[in-house]
C-alpha cells in the first residue's frame, strides 16, 4: 500500500532532514520566550477558572497584573509558599482587588517549584485521566480502521450543536467538529460558560467542550462506539484552548504551526512560540493533531503549488516532534482542491494523495473535501464529493471530512449531513479492499506528479533551510502571502524568559516524551 509511487527515498530523507533543522533552529527562538497566552495556560492548568465582576477571565486576570517575562508560576509559587492559598483562590482574590501581585515580593526558586510542582502534577494527572478513559472506550467499544467520518456542526448555540451532533453520530459520524465563532481565533481571551450566540460557528469555551464531551459520551453508548470530539486549536490562545480541551477530553485538535501567521495574520513570534506549548499539551493528551495545509490551496493552484502543502507537512511534522507528538497522533493535513476543468485532475489529486500516505506511513492523516471549486450546484457537488471520497478510500486516509452538498450555499442542514455520510458510507463499502487491488503505472502520470512534488518540496526545504522560516514568512512563499516578523496580531504578548522564570509543565511533558 505504502510504495506505489517509486519515491526516491533517500530524497525523501534528505528532505525531512532539512525541515528537521529548520525546525530545530526555530525551536532555539523558541526556548528563549514565552507569551502571555502561556502564561494563561499555566494558571488554567493550575486549575484556575472563571471570570471577575467584569466578566474578564481570571486567567487573564492574573497574567495583566505580572511581570510576564518572570513568569505567572512565580508569582503563583510564591504566593503559596507564604499563604498556603490554593491558585484559585489566589486568582479571586486578585479579581476581586484583595491581592495587588504588583506589590509581591518573589521568594527563591526553589520555594517557589516547592509550592508549583504539586499542584501540576495533579493538573497533569487529571489530563492523564482523560488520555485513559478514552483508552477504555476505545477498548470497550472498539475502533475503526478508517475512514473515520468527520463532520462539522457550526449553529453558533452549544444545545442546538448537540442535537445536530447527536444526530450525526446516530447517523455514523466518527468525529465531531464544533466550528468556532468567526473570529474567535483573534480574541486574546477565551470567553466563559455556555454560549448560545456565535457567529458561523460557536464560542470555544470548557464549559462547551464538557456539554458536547458529555453528549457525545451519551450518543456513544447507546451506539456501542466512541465518538470523537474535535475544536480549534489555533488563533491568539492555542495553547490555552488545548489546556481545556486536554482538560475536557477532546481527542482531535486543528493545531498547526504555521496556518495563523499565513491565514489569520496573527504575528509569527507569537504563533511559532504558542504552537510548540500547544503540541506539548496535545501530545501529553493524546490529542491527534490535524494540520492545515488544505488551506494552501484554496489560494493557489492546486496542481502547481502542491509542492508547498508537502513542504508545510514535512516541518509540521518536524514541530510536532519537538513537541513530544508521536506519528500516530498526526493527522497531516491535505486537501481535494482540483478545478474541475483539469483535465486528468483526479489522477494529479491521486498522486498527492497517495504522495502524503507514502511520505507519513502511520500518520491518521486527515483529508480535506472540495470547497474552493464548489458552486452551489448540488448536483455537481455530489459527484464532487464522491470522486474526493474515492481518493480518500484508494490512499487510505485516516480522517475524511465529509464534503457537503451545500457547499457554498448555506451551514449544512442535518438532512445535508446525513446524505454526505449515506454517500461516504456507500462508497467505502464498495470499495473497502481497492488500495489493495491497485498499483500505478510506473511512468505514468501518477508517479510522475509525486515524484515531482516531492523533488519542489526538496528544493524548497533547502531555501527555508538557507534563509531560515521567518524570512520565508516575509517574501510570501506560502500560498502568495507576505507576513512582516513585526507585524500581525499578538506581538506584545512575546516576552523573553527572565532568570526566575519557570514552567513548571514542561518538565512534565517532556518525561513523558522521552518515556520516563
Amino acid at each position: 500500500m505504502h510504495n506505489k509511487l517509486d519515491l526516491d527515498r533517500e530524497l525523501v530523507s534528505k528532505a525531512r532532514l532539512k525541515a528537521q533543522n529548520i525546525a530545530n533552529e526555530m525551536q532555539e527562538f523558541i526556548n528563549g520566550y514565552t507569551t502571555t497566552t502561556i502564561e494563561r495556560t499555566i494558571c488554567r492548568l493550575l486549575g484556575i477558572d472563571g471570570v471577575n465582576k467584569k466578566g474578564i477571565p481570571l486567567p487573564n486576570v492574573i497574567v495583566d497584573n505580572i511581570d510576564v517575562k518572570k513568569g505567572a508560576a512565580a508569582y503563583l509559587g510564591s504566593i503559596i509558599h507564604k499563604t498556603g492559598l490554593e491558585p484559585q483562590e489566589i486568582a479571586e482574590k486578585v479579581g476581586n482587588g484583595s491581592i495587588n501581585l504588583r506589590n509581591i515580593s518573589l521568594v527563591e526558586s526553589k520555594d517557589i517549584q516547592n509550592a508549583i510542582l504539586p499542584l501540576a502534577e495533579l493538573g497533569a494527572a487529571r489530563i492523564r485521566t482523560n488520555r485513559e478513559e478514552r483508552e477504555t472506550y476505545l477498548k470497550t467499544h472498539g475502533d475503526k480502521e478508517g475512514p473515520l467520518l468527520y463532520v462539522i456542526v457550526a449553529t453558533g448555540n452549544i444545545y442546538e450543536d448537540i442535537i445536530q451532533a447527536d444526530s450525526a453520530a446516530r447517523k455514523g459520524a466518527d468525529i465531531i467538529a464544533v466550528i468556532r465563532s468567526t473570529g474567535q481565533s483573534l480574541m486574546d481571551y477565551v470567553p466563559y460558560g455556555a454560549t448560545t450566540q456565535g457567529f458561523g460557528g460557536t464560542y470555544a469555551t470548557q464549559e462547551n467542550f464538557r456539554l458536547m464531551r458529555k453528549a457525545l459520551d451519551e450518543a456513544g453508548n447507546d451506539l456501542g462506539r466512541y465518538i470523537r470530539l474535535c475544536n480549534y486549536c489555533s488563533g491568539l490562545c492555542m495553547p490555552e484552548i488545548a489546556a481545556m480541551g486536554a482538560l475536557e477530553r477532546l481527542d482531535v485538535m486543528l493545531n498547526d504551526a504555521l496556518y495563523g501567521i499565513l491565514f489569520r495574520d496573527i504575528n509569527m513570534q507569537r504563533t511559532i512560540i504558542d504552537q510548540h506549548f500547544s503540541r506539548m499539551i496535545n501530545g501529553y493528551s493524546g490529542v491527534i493533531i490535524n494540520t492545515g495545509e488544505d488551506n494552501y490551496i484554496k489560494t493557489v493552484d492546486a496542481v502547481d503549488q502542491a509542492f508547498t502543502v508537502l513542504t508545510s507537512q514535512l516541518m509540521n511534522e518536524q514541530f510536532a516532534i519537538l513537541a513530544g507528538i508521536p506519528e500516530e497522533q498526526m493527522g497531516i493535513g491535505h486537501a481535494f482542491e482540483m478545478n474541475p476543468t483539469v483535465k486528468n485532475g483526479f489522477l494529479y489529486e491521486l498522486a498527492q494523495a497517495q504522495l502524503s500516505r507514502e511520505v507519513f506511513p502511520n500518520a491518521p492523516l486527515k483529508y480535506m473535501p472540495p470547497t474552493r471549486y464548489m458552486t452551489g450546484d448540488v448536483f455537481m457537488g455530489c459527484v464532487q464529493n464522491a470522486l474526493f471520497n474515492i481518493v480518500t478510500k484508494i490512499t487510505d486516509q485516516k480522517i475524511c471530512l465529509l464534503g457537503m452538498l451545500t457547499e457554498a450555499i448555506h451551514t449544512p442542514f442535518m438532512s445535508d449531513r446525513s446524505i454526505a455520510i449515506d454517500i461516504a458510507q456507500y462508497i467505502f463499502n464498495n470499495m473497502e479492499n481497492i488500495s489493495d487491488e491497485i498499483l500505478f503505472k510506473p511512468d505514468g502520470i501518477i508517479n510522475r506528479q509525486a515524484n515531482t512534488s516531492l523533488k519542489k518540496a526538496y528544493d524548497l526545504l533547502s531555501k527555508i533551510e538557507q534563509q531560515g522560516l521567518f524570512k520565508t514568512l516575509e517574501v510570501g512563499t506560502f500560498a502568495g502571502i507576505r507576513r512582516p516578523i513585526d507585524g500581525g496580531k499578538g506581538l506584545d504578548g512575546v516576552v523573553k524568559k527572565g532568570e526566575l522564570y519557570f514552567n513548571p509543565f514542561i518538565g512534565i511533558f517532556l518525561k513523558a516524551k522521552e518515556g520516563v
